[in-house]
């Protein structure tokens, strides 16, 4: 179920987050506020794209954020303070960042496969540092190994494949289809990879279809977001937010700025709409390559601005894109 707007953000300090996974883990009842970390878990197994402000006492500039010591564990202040920090530093999060929860667990995820290090060390000093006494018993581990999947479940295969041919059903009556601008790049490289109806994921190979074998002039509607009439059977699809939660739960950032980029490039708005052997056309005249729409340059280390088809982007276009791009102009008759 996802978490409508407006949506209250909770807050949680940064080794809560690892207490959840360890809980998962075999830590159970001897987590710290094992009742508060049981009500984080299904507070965010109920609402996965629910906000997370994640808090902890770091003082100095961030003291507006400061939580207090109320949900500090038995170790002591100065161990609290400096396993939050840690886990901020280890994550590349200021103190007071809010967050989708399904990115910040995927976020951690990511970057913490294990608590050595953040909850207890190799070498007690004093008293003061002997760290958390589950730090060592592996549940925390042995919670991360059951993955995202055990805090947020995936959508069910019966619920994709009604959302597929309901979906289907309405794309086949359609007059006029609303779709996210970039992915009808998607669809020319899935087409010149061979992709063919029926496609599980989506139904940007049904679309095209219809557009090359029946409706060429098929009105299409530039929409924002992760439409249902394309995107209905994508496991990556969060309906009740009509979002996309691939790239950790964020896909929505990195492909909002690739429509806005090719509706730049293209000189349309959302809300155009033009028939879509014209706006096939309009495509293929100004983007010969998907590097001009779907690059991502710079780092390639955890990050919701970067996927896999950025990165590629960054040294060659998508090869679908061009034997699919030549073999629809040549279905038109287009030099």
């Amino acid at each position: 179920m996802a978490c409508q707007r407006p949506c209250a953000p909770l807050t949680v300090r940064p080794y809560q987050l690892l207490c959840a996974v360890c809980s998962l883990g075999g830590g159970g009842d001897d987590v710290p506020f094992a009742e508060t970390i049981a009500a984080i878990l299904a507070e965010v197994k109920e609402h996965p794209d629910m906000p997370l402000t994640i808090a902890c006492n770091a003082g100095d500039v961030y003291v507006y954020q400061d939580p207090g010591i109320a949900e500090d564990t038995p170790e002591g202040a100065d161990f609290n303070r400096k396993r939050d920090l840690d886990i901020l530093q280890r994550m590349n999060w200021p103190p007071g960042v809010t967050l989708p929860a399904r990115t910040a667990l995927l976020y951690l995820r990511a970057m913490i496969p294990t608590v050595e290090g953040l909850c207890g060390y190799d070498e007690e000093t004093s008293e003061a540092w002997r760290g958390c006494p589950r730090a060592h018993s592996g549940a925390y581990e042995r919670g991360h190994a059951l993955g995202i999947e055990a805090i947020i479940p995936p959508r069910s295969e019966e619920e994709m494949s009604a959302e597929k041919e309901a979906s289907i059903a309405a794309l086949e009556a359609a007059e006029e289809v609303p779709i996210r601008p970039h992915i009808l790049l998607c669809a020319v490289c899935q087409y010149g990879q061979g992709a063919r109806p029926p496609f599980k994921a989506d139904n940007l190979p049904e679309l095209m279809q219809i557009i090359l074998h029946r409706s060429p002039d098929l009105r299409i509607r530039m929409a924002r977001q992760a439409d249902w009439m394309m995107c209905a059977p994508c496991p990556a699809r969060v309906p009740g937010l009509n979002a996309c939660a691939n790239t950790l739960g964020s896909g929505g950032l990195s492909n909002e700025k690739r429509d806005l980029d090719m509706l730049q490039v293209l000189g349309l708005e959302f809300g155009s709409v033009m028939p879509a052997r014209d706006l096939f056309r309009l495509i293929f005249e100004r983007i010969h390559t998907t590097q001009d729409i779907c690059a991502r340059e710079g780092s390639c280390s955890t990050s919701v601005w970067w996927d896999g088809c950025g990165e590629k982007n960054v040294t060659e276009g998508n090869e679908g894109y061009a034997k699919g791009r030549a073999e629809i102009m040549d279905h038109f008759g287009w030099e």
